[in-house]
């Protein structure tokens, strides 16, 4: 992805779904300042409002699990869980749309490279 950041990925399923953990393989070796250094997964079930002509959704999301990575290489697992409101956990997320927001890059690049994502459902 290339222009100003945040550089999104959003994925949007036909029906709710449970996500239970979601993968990421990042290459530091190859991409260098490419590879993504903040990160933002977020899921969410609504869509606001659809902008005629630009081509960003905007969504009701709600922010599910921020990470910092120094100079990754390889996979990346990331459990993806829900927090009642009695302080209990699900191990699993359920939502229609998903969203992976890189906030920043290593070393302030501007571009971004995911070499690729896997999106897991409970077993």
């Amino acid at each position: 992805s290339d222009g100003t950041q945040p550089h999104l990925v959003t994925i949007q399923f036909l029906k709710k779904v449970r996500i239970q953990e979601l993968a990421i393989y990042l290459d530091f070796k190859s991409d260098e300042s490419y590879t993504p250094n903040k990160i933002s997964i977020r899921a969410g079930i609504n869509l606001q409002d659809l902008k005629v002509g630009v081509s960003q959704y905007s969504f009701t999301l709600q922010e599910i699990l921020y990470v910092e990575l120094k100079e990754p290489i390889g996979w990346f697992v990331f459990p993806l869980k829900t927090k009642l409101l009695d302080g209990s956990e699900k191990p699993y997320v359920n939502t229609i749309n998903l969203q992976i927001a890189i906030l920043q890059n290593q070393h302030s690049g501007k571009d971004t490279h995911i070499r690729q994502i896997k999106v897991f459902s409970p077993r």
